[in-house]
């Protein structure tokens, strides 16, 4: 089953794109800043959205 009918996979292979891309863009944030539109863009709001939950952590 792949994981696009699995819920509970869905939901982890967001949280792990989210995170992924949040330490990219810690480790070469002009590789993300630069693709801010189209389907490269998506990555940029992951990453966005990763450091924002960083930060309601800490």
């Amino acid at each position: 089953m792949s994981a696009i009918f699995n819920f509970q996979s869905l939901l982890t292979v967001i949280l792990l794109l989210i995170c992924t891309c949040a330490y990219i863009r810690s480790l070469a944030p002009s590789l993300l800043n630069r693709n801010k539109t189209g389907l490269l863009g998506i990555f940029w709001k992951c990453a966005r959205i990763g450091l924002n939950l960083q930060k309601i952590m800490v």
